[in-house]
C-alpha cells in the first residue's frame, strides 16, 4: 500500500548567533537580528518590535549577566509563514532574574532604570524567564504579527 506521508508543515527557520557580553556584542545582536529578520521575509511591524526587543535583552545580558570571559547566545526562531517569532537570549547569570519595574511612578519606582522590561512587555505577546543549565537563564519572548496584517 502506498500512502502519502502527511505534510506536518513549513519548517521553522532558526538562527543562534554566540556573542561578546560587551556594549558592541549587545548592538550587533540587534544589528543581526534585523538583518536576519529581513533577509527572512519577517514584517515590517514584527521586525520594529524584534529589533527593540532583541536590544533591550541583549543590553539586559551585558549589563546583568555579564561574567568576564564569557558570551551571551541570541536564538531567533521565525515560524512558518514569518509571522510568529521567538527572540531568546540565553546568559551565564542564573543568580540574577529579570523582573519588570512597578508599573506606576512612586516611592518603589525605579528612578534611573529598570524600564526596558516593561517595553519588552508592550511590545511582545509573552516573556518569561527559564533557567539554562547548569548555572545560566534565558529570556524568551515571543511577538506574532496580527492576522490582518
Amino acid at each position: 500500500m502506498n500512502h502519502a506521508t502527511p505534510h506536518v508543515g513549513t519548517p521553522v527557520s532558526t538562527f543562534t548567533q554566540l556573542l561578546s557580553s560587551t556594549r558592541r556584542g549587545a548592538r550587533l545582536a540587534r544589528l543581526l537580528a534585523v538583518t536576519e529578520l529581513r533577509s527572512r521575509g519577517a514584517s515590517q511591524d514584527l521586525t520594529e518590535r524584534a529589533e527593540l526587543v532583541v536590544a533591550e535583552l541583549a543590553a539586559n545580558a551585558v549589563l546583568h549577566g555579564r561574567v568576564p570571559g564569557r558570551c551571551f547566545r541570541l536564538t531567533l526562531t521565525l515560524g512558518p509563514g514569518a509571522d510568529r517569532l521567538r527572540v531568546e537570549v540565553t546568559d551565564v547569570r542564573g543568580d540574577l532574574w529579570p523582573w519588570p519595574a512597578p508599573a506606576e511612578d512612586g516611592p518603589d519606582a525605579l528612578p534611573t532604570g529598570g524600564r526596558g522590561l516593561t517595553l519588552v512587555t508592550a511590545l511582545a505577546d509573552h516573556w518569561d524567564c527559564v533557567p539554562y543549565p547548569p548555572s545560566g537563564k534565558t529570556v524568551r519572548a515571543v511577538l506574532t504579527t496580527p492576522a490582518d496584517g
